[in-house]
């Protein structure tokens, strides 16, 4: 619920990426599904949206899909006194994640060390 009334928020996603078209056709088909099943018994708006330029990565599966983009690590504790390091997401080992900062350092976070990452421009 939010201010204005009830929201079903839909996030989709795909290896492609999500374009305006594939957020309407998932709208069209979730919308009439949801009015032939009556699923919800309140009036409510169907949002449908993708995850974003500057996404959350979720797991290491989505860390190692994007490989070679740009990344902000921050982390649940200090390492050399910094909590915040952007780079870009060179790859996953070991349940660890590395990343190249602008000034060609490498730094691999371990995945439970790692409180948000995600895209960034």
């Amino acid at each position: 619920r939010e201010g204005h009334g009830w929201v079903l928020r839909l996030v989709i996603d795909s290896p492609n990426g999500v374009t305006l078209d594939d957020c309407s056709l998932v709208s069209r088909e979730t919308s009439d599904f949801l009015d032939i099943e009556d699923f919800v018994e309140h009036a409510y708006s169907l949002e449908v949206s993708s995850p974003g330029i500057e996404r959350t990565l979720r797991d290491i599966g989505e860390c190692e899909r994007f490989t070679e983009k740009k990344v902000r690590v921050k982390l649940s504790g200090e390492q050399g006194g910094q909590r915040v390091f952007i780079g870009d997401l060179c790859g996953t080992a070991d349940n660890a994640v590395t990343i190249r900062s602008e000034d060609g350092k490498e730094y691999t976070f371990p995945w439970d060390g790692i409180k948000k990452i995600r895209l960034t421009l």
